[in-house]
Parts: structure tokens; sequence; C-alpha cells
């Protein structure tokens, strides 16, 4: 089905263009599409450049439209070549088709294409799996990429509020492709890609199932996946979720059943941004020092101040702030009655205030020096707790 190319420099009329992937899918599903992604049947690089489209793709061709500045990439076949996610040597040529193209896709309800009039072409049942809300593979050849399984898991977080699931024949491939080391291949820049894709989602608890359902996330993140509090911790990211915590918070959730050496380890082998970082080890040293989440309540005082000081509460409020975030939470998937939590979050927004409210008076300044002034100080903001308490 030909379609005519607008670029400002004309119409061409060999090229066959069709919009392809989520766009299609989205507006399947009534969603609001955020971005598109063309396909080009029938052409070559060179007559590409020729009409003003700007190359930018590194492993394929992809190009910038002129106008819309929107990805058009060229129709391409993926032969694997080798084990892990880069292993695929990409061919493209005018002859490929775009079935062909379709076809290298990773799930059903992804590998779908609308042209210009309007024509939805689905090879490979994507409307189909959409009404019956599965996320189904398009190929066997979706055992060559273990990027794919994080995908999987994605979308299952993704589109949970619709009640879509794995189909049985892809959490199997899934399953295989875990035990024949497939997993092990993906690079930690990948993965953390897409966890905090997944995190995003309206419901992330249901990408981290979906990966120990398929046996990956013992592969990926063995820390989390061997910790007792696993269930817990599950429960605890689907309710920052639910509350619209931002993702540094959820994963912080995710992780703060772990010992902080554990959160350490995985955070560096998976190269986290030092936001989401900081905030889950920060979360794990509390929760070791502090008692569990579901039993901290009664805090006196002394304890108070310890708290404050070890989450560096005073010059990092904003983050402190997210950490109530986490330890609310946790103590609410634990069970917790959501008024003893707000008591307590009360007590300890409270507490900070006042003791960051304290100052030394011009005379104590003067007549104390270096480590005096910092214990003073220090006097004083439990002083200030004692006050507040009594």
């Amino acid at each position: 089905m030909a379609n005519r190319v607008a670029t400002g420099l004309g119409y061409h009329m060999q090229m066959q263009v069709y919009l392809v992937g989520g766009a299609v899918r989205d507006e399947l599903l009534g969603r609001v599409v955020k971005e598109r992604d063309w396909v080009v049947v029938g052409a070559e690089p060179a007559e590409l450049e020729r009409l003003g489209y700007r190359p930018v793709g590194r492993e394929f061709p992809v190009y910038l439209h002129p106008e819309t500045q929107e990805e058009y990439a060229l129709a391409r076949l993926e032969r694997k070549v080798a084990p892990g996610y880069r292993g695929f040597v990409t061919e493209h040529s005018s002859a490929v088709t775009l079935q062909e193209d379709l076809l290298r896709r990773d799930l059903t309800i992804n590998a779908m294409a609308r042209s210009a009039d309007g024509h939805i072409i689905d090879p490979y049942g994507g409307r189909a799996d959409l009404r019956a809300h599965l996320l189904r593979h398009v190929s066997p050849a979706f055992v060559e990429d273990p990027v794919r399984i994080l995908r999987v898991a994605r979308f299952a977080a993704r589109f949970a509020d619709l009640g879509f699931t794995v189909a049985p024949e892809t959490m199997a491939l899934m399953q295989t492709m875990v035990a024949t080391g497939e997993a092990g291949a993906l690079v930690s820049e990948r993965v953390w890609r897409e966890l905090d894709g997944a995190l995003r989602a309206t419901s992330p608890q249901c990408a981290f199932e979906v990966l120990r359902e398929c046996g990956a996330l013992a592969a990926l993140l063995p820390e989390f996946a061997n910790s007792s509090d696993t269930a817990l911790a599950l429960l605890a990211l689907e309710t920052a979720a639910t509350s619209g915590s931002a993702n540094p918070v959820r994963f912080a959730s995710l992780l703060a059943g772990l010992a902080a050496a554990e959160v350490d380890s995985l955070c560096t082998r998976l190269r986290v941004p030092n936001d989401y970082r900081d905030l889950a080890l920060l979360s794990a040293r509390l929760r070791e020092s502090h008692g569990q989440y579901r039993e901290l309540a009664a805090v006196h005082p002394p304890q108070l101040l310890s708290l404050f000081e070890q989450a560096d509460a005073f010059r990092r409020p904003d983050r402190f702030a997210q950490w109530l975030e986490v330890l609310t939470a946790w103590r609410e998937a634990a069970g917790l009655s959501a008024g003893e939590t707000a008591t307590l979050l009360d007590r300890l927004r409270n507490g900070l205030a006042s003791a960051a409210a304290v100052q030394l008076s011009e005379v104590e300044l003067r007549t104390h020096h270096g480590p005096q002034i910092g214990a003073l100080l220090r006097e004083r903001r439990l002083e200030s707790l004692q006050a507040l308490q009594a």
C-alpha cells in the first residue's frame, strides 16, 4: 500500500510509510500516544538523505523527519550471531517487507502497523491479543534477545490496570531463556533502564512478580530474590506507587528490607543513579539501626535525635521527607494502623522542625569553639525534643 511522504521538499511516490509499534497499540487501547515511530519500506539510506532526513541511528538506519523530527526507520531484518542482546546483525534493504520487519518485534501487540489511510496491518494477531489482554511473543525468535524478558515485565506492570497477563507459552519461553543463561548476558545499564521504566508504571510490583515467575529475578536481583521480606517489599512498592510516590521512593521501598551491604552491592552492580541509591541505602540503614519499620513507634527524644542525625535530616530535609514515604509504605504493607502511622509521622515531622529551628546565641558562639559548638547544638536540640514530648 503506497503512501506519499511529505518532506517539505516535495512528495516521493516510491516509499511506503507506516506508523508502527506502541503508537498503534495505544491508539487501539484508547490511550494517549506520546511517541510515534515510523517504518519506511522500499527505500535505501541515500534516498532518505536526499529528501532531507537526518541519520541518527548507530546500529541500524534511523532518520529524523526534516519537519516533525519524528523517527523513521528503514524496514530491517535481524540475525542472531552471538549470545546476549547485542549479538545481532542487522540487515536492511529496499526488499525487506513490512511483515518481515514486524516479525522481528517482541510482542504481538507491538507488531502492528497503520497505513496513511488508517488501515491496520496486523499479521500476527495483535488486535486479538489486545482484546484478550495477553502479552504474547510474535515468533520463536523471541528467545534470541534477553532484553525481551525485561520488556515483558515492564509491559505487565504498565498494563496491569487493564488486566493484561503474560501468555503461558511466552512465560515458558522466558523460563527457557533464564535456564540457558541468556538473562545473564544483559549489561547493567540496560537492566537498570528497563527496571526504572517498570518502576514508573501504575503497578510496578507486577513487573517483579513476572521476573520472579520466570526465574529472572534471582539472576538479575539475587539480593532481593533471596530476601525473606520479598512479599512484604512488593506490597510496600505497590503502596508507594498507589500513593503516587516518585521513582526513588518506589525503589527504596522495594529494597528497604535488605541489609545495607546488599543494597550497596545491588546498586553498584546496576549502576543505579545516586539519588535512588542514597535513599535506598538510607532506608536500609535506618531500618537496621532503629528496628523493623513495623516496630518503630515509641521513639524517645535521644533515639529521635539519633535518627535525625543518621538520616542527615537537618541538611537534607527533602530526602528525609522521601524516607517518611518509604516508612509509610512499609508500615501500611505490614497491616499496621493508619492512625498509628499518622501519629508517628506527625511526631517525626514536628520533632525535626523543632530541632532544626534551634540556634545558638551569639554569646554561646563566642564562648565555644570547634567540637564544643557541635556538642552544645546537639544538647539544645535534645532539649527541644524533650520539651516537645513533655
